[in-house]
């Protein structure tokens, strides 16, 4: 079962990477690095070059994104 912050940032994760309905700066700073661990573990690098190409994030967004690929953070969120 997910705890209420694993679904928000699960959420979040999706609305910005995947539909572009959110955007990091709607949502609590707090959150921007698991955001980017969720992202990093749960979506191919395709998908991040499109969330780039489509502007649902900026390049930082998508360098500290990449940068947790394979990382601890990441690795924390497979399944999730």
């Amino acid at each position: 079962m997910l705890t209420a912050k694993q679904r928000l940032v699960r959420g979040y994760g999706f609305a910005i990477y995947e539909d572009g309905s959110r955007k990091f700066d709607t949502v609590a700073a707090s959150y921007h690095g698991d955001i980017k661990a969720f992202a990093a573990a749960t979506f191919a690098p395709e998908k991040l070059d499109v969330a780039l190409s489509t502007e649902r994030i900026n390049e930082t967004e998508y360098r500290d994104t990449l940068a947790l690929v394979g990382s601890d953070e990441a690795q924390a969120w497979v399944g999730v």
